[in-house]
């Protein structure tokens, strides 16, 4: 799948979280990148920041944090364009949820892990 194509498809999973959701997003961006670290190869993607459940009265001035969806990974385990779809987007809402401070635990019985 060319890069631009797996790109829209992220966007797209974006798109898809509800409005509601979406706008409580904040100082926080969302990239693509090919690979993960080498010690975690399977890795489809990545939350690196600090939940709003962790952001208190001293939470300002700081680098936004970041949600990561790699590529290579993701193309590994999909057969189909309609499996990369559907595996994004759930990737894309578990590392969202992350930022709200849920996790993996929780990911897991809401289907998301």
């Amino acid at each position: 799948m060319p890069d631009d194509e797996f790109d829209r498809l992220v966007s797209e999973a974006i798109d898809r979280v509800p409005e509601r959701l979406a706008g409580l997003l904040d100082n926080v961006v969302i990239m693509v990148e090919d690979w993960p670290p080498p010690d975690e190869p399977d890795l489809l993607g990545y939350y690196d920041g600090v939940p709003l459940t962790e952001r208190d009265g001293g939470y300002a001035g700081v680098l936004p944090d970041r949600i990561v969806i790699f590529r290579q990974p993701t193309l590994r385990i999909c057969s189909t364009t309609d499996e990369v779809v559907e595996e994004v987007g759930i990737t894309v809402v578990h590392e969202i949820a992350h930022f709200f401070g849920i996790d993996d635990a929780q990911l897991h019985e809401l289907g998301y892990s």
